[in-house]
C-alpha cells in the first residue's frame, strides 16, 4: 500500500474534476485526482472526443477532447497527482479529513473529499452476440475516439438513438460504407439527425437497414468480415463490414460510491448548494451526480459548484484564516 497526502481527493477527472483541481489550486490546496477511466476526461474522453459542445463560455464551438486539453493546460500550475485507471475503493473518516484507498493500492489522507464522478461508473451495453469479446477493441466498439480511424472501412452501425445517427453522419464522410442497422423504421434521435441520415441514405454511401437487428459476427484473429442480421420473423442478411459500432446505450451505476453512506435521492448526491458539501461534512460533490432544488445538468453549472465547494473546503481546512477574496486578473497564479 502506497501512501500518501494532500489537501483534496478529486474523485473523477472529467471536466468539473479537472476545474476543480483549478479552483483549489487557486487557493492554495494541493489535489489528487482518482478516475476509474485510462484517461482524463471522463465521457468527454470516453464518450464524444470530436463532437462539438456550444454552451462553455468563451468558446462559441469547441470540440470536447480540447475542452479536456485546455482544462488539464489550466490545472497544470498547480500540479494535480493523477491515479488514473483505478478506482476508489475505501473511504474512511481519519481524524478530521478522510482516507481513501484505490483498486492499485494507492492511499490517500487529506482534508477534504470532492466527488465529481459525473455518472458514476459506466459502461456499455453489449449486444447478446455469442463470441463478441474475441473482437472488442479489434473491429468491435462502442465508443468512437478517432474518426480517421475509420477511413475507408466498411463500417456497420447497431442502434437507432444520438449516438448511432451522430456518428453514422459524421462517419459517412470517410469510411468506404456505413450500414444502420435498427429494429424498426422510426429511429430516437433528434429530428434534424433523422432528417439528415434520410438523406444521406438517398446516395451511396450510407444504407438503412431496417427493421432488422444484429444475429451474429463472421471473421477470425479478433478481425470482422461480416455481420448477420435478421428481422423479428427471422429473415436474415449478411453485411460485409471491417469494424461494426454497437450504440445501445450505457449501464451506469455509483459504484462504490453508494456505500459511502451518503445521502443518495434517484441515485444522485443531495448537496448543500451554498457549498456543496454532502451530509458527511468533509465530503463535497459537484457535476453531474449532485442534486439540489432547480439543479441544471450543464458543465458550466458545475464549474460554478466548483468555486462553491473550494472556498468552502479552503474555509474547514484552515478556520482560523480569513480569506483575502481576489479577483484572477490581479491574484494572477499562486506560485509553489
Amino acid at each position: 500500500m502506497t501512501q500518501q497526502v494532500t489537501d483534496v481527493v478529486v474523485v473523477g477527472a472529467g471536466p468539473v474534476g479537472l476545474f476543480a483541481v483549478f479552483e483549489c489550486g487557486m487557493l492554495k490546496m494541493r489535489c489528487h485526482v482518482v478516475d476509474a477511466l485510462p484517461a482524463a476526461g471522463g465521457q468527454c474522453t470516453a464518450l464524444y472526443p470530436e463532437k462539438p459542445i456550444f454552451d462553455i463560455p468563451g468558446y462559441p464551438r469547441i470540440q470536447a477532447e480540447e475542452l479536456i486539453a485546455r482544462l488539464g493546460e489550466q490545472a497544470a500550475p498547480f500540479e494535480p497527482v493523477y491515479h488514473l485507471g483505478q478506482q476508489v475503493t475505501a473511504l474512511q473518516p481519519n481524524g478530521a479529513g478522510w482516507r481513501i484507498e484505490t483498486s492499485a493500492g494507492v492511499q490517500i489522507d487529506a482534508g477534504a473529499v470532492i466527488v465529481a464522478a459525473g455518472c458514476g461508473a459506466f459502461g456499455p451495453n453489449r449486444p447478446p452476440l455469442p463470441g463478441i469479446e474475441a473482437y472488442e477493441g479489434n473491429s468491435v466498439f462502442y465508443l468512437v475516439q478517432r474518426r480517421e480511424d475509420f477511413r475507408g472501412k466498411r463500417v456497420v452501425i447497431a442502434g437507432g438513438g444520438d449516438s448511432a445517427l451522430d456518428w453514422a453522419i459524421s462517419l459517412a464522410d470517410v469510411a468506404a460504407k456505413v450500414s444502420v442497422i435498427h429494429r424498426r423504421p422510426k429511429f430516437r434521435g433528434a429530428p434534424e439527425s433523422v432528417e439528415r441520415l434520410h438523406r444521406l441514405a438517398e446516395g451511396d454511401k450510407l444504407d438503412l437497414v431496417v427493421p432488422y437487428q444484429l444475429a451474429g459476427l463472421e471473421g477470425e484473429n479478433g478481425q470482422l468480415t461480416a455481420v448477420q442480421v435478421a428481422t423479428l420473423k427471422g429473415e436474415g442478411l449478411r453485411l460485409e463490414a471491417d469494424v461494426l459500432l454497437a450504440f445501445y446505450g450505457l449501464s451506469m451505476n455509483l459504484g462504490p460510491i453508494a456505500d459511502w453512506q451518503l445521502d443518495l435521492q434517484n441515485n444522485h448526491i443531495a448537496v448543500d448548494p451554498a457549498t456543496c458539501q454532502t451530509n458527511r461534512p468533509g465530503i463535497y460533490a459537484v457535476g453531474d451526480i449532485v442534486d439540489y432544488p432547480n439543479k441544471l445538468k450543464l458543465i458550466l453549472s458545475g464549474f460554478h459548484e466548483c468555486a462553491m465547494a473550494a472556498h468552502a473546503i479552503y474555509h474547514r481546512l484552515h478556520p482560523d484564516e480569513e480569506l483575502h477574496w481576489e479577483y484572477s486578473t490581479t491574484k494572477g497564479l499562486p506560485a509553489g
